[in-house]
C-alpha cells in the first residue's frame, strides 16, 4: 500500500513544505538547527535526503516525541538549547513558543535585575559592545542629523533676523 505525497506536513505547529528534505524541514522548527536536525535524523534511522511529503504519521509522531524530550534519547547536553536553565538548573530543549517565552523572561529578569546588558536592552542600544556612532541610529535619538525640513524652518528664520 503506497502512501499519498503530502505538500504540506505538519510537525510542532510549522508547516514543512513536502518538497523539502527531512533535514532542511526540520530546521523551519523554532529551536531546531542543523546539528540538532541532523541528530534527530540518526537516532530513528530516517534518511535525511527523504522528502518531508513522504513521511509517515508514525514518522512524524517519532520527530515530534524525539524533539520535545530529547533526554529520552540520550542526546547530549551540548547539544540542547538551554543548559542549565536559570529556574530548574537542568538542561533541557526548548522549541516553538516555548523559546519566545523562555528569551522574553531571561531578557525581563536582566532588566529586573538591572545588569548592564539589562539596561541597554530598555535603552534600546546594542549589548555587545558595538559603536553606536554610525549603526543604531533611531528616529529622535540621531546625533549632527538634520532633516531638510528643519533645515529650510531654521534657514528662514535666521534669513529674517538679518
Amino acid at each position: 500500500m503506497k502512501q499519498e505525497f503530502k505538500h504540506l506536513v505538519r510537525i510542532l505547529n510549522t508547516d514543512i513544505k513536502g518538497e523539502k528534505n527531512v533535514s532542511y524541514g526540520l530546521r523551519r522548527i523554532k529551536g531546531v538547527g542543523f546539528n540538532f536536525a541532523n541528530a534527530i535524523c540518526n537516532k530513528i534511522d530516517l534518511d535525511k535526503t527523504k522528502k518531508s511529503g513522504d513521511l509517515t504519521d508514525e514518522e512524524v509522531k517519532k520527530i515530534e516525541d524525539v524533539i520535545k524530550n530529547p533526554k529520552k534519547y540520550n542526546f547530549p547536553s551540548w547539544l540542547l538549547n538551554r543548559q542549565k536553565d536559570y529556574v530548574t538548573g537542568e538542561d533541557k530543549h526548548v522549541t516553538v513558543v516555548d523559546l519566545k517565552l523562555e528569551n522574553d523572561f531571561d531578557l525581563k529578569r536582566l532588566q529586573k535585575i538591572k545588569s548592564y546588558r539589562g539596561l541597554r536592552l530598555s535603552w534600546g542600544l546594542p549589548v555587545r559592545g558595538q559603536k553606536t556612532k554610525s549603526n543604531f541610529r533611531k528616529s529622535g535619538r540621531s546625533v549632527g542629523v538634520m532633516k531638510k525640513s528643519v533645515k529650510v524652518q531654521q534657514a528662514q528664520k535666521g534669513g529674517d533676523k538679518k
